[in-house]
């Protein structure tokens, strides 16, 4: 089926549920702020993982000396 133009939110939830009760009210949310300023990046984490697997190591390696 080829559209006229775009529904809105409030044209999509009548057509859906078959009317309008006057307890739904469209509420717009703001967006996420990002939990953390800086992701790391997965070649990032691999390089700190490794380090810390390799100060393990070292340490296993100086204490059976």
């Amino acid at each position: 089926m080829r559209r006229l133009r775009s529904l809105s939110e409030d044209e999509c939830y009548a057509r859906c549920y078959r009317g309008w009760e006057p307890t739904v009210t469209i509420v717009k949310l703001e967006p996420r702020r990002p939990r953390y300023p800086m992701t790391p990046s997965g070649e990032m984490l691999r390089l700190i993982f490794e380090e810390r697997i390799d100060a393990r190591v070292d340490d296993e390696l100086d204490d059976a000396a």
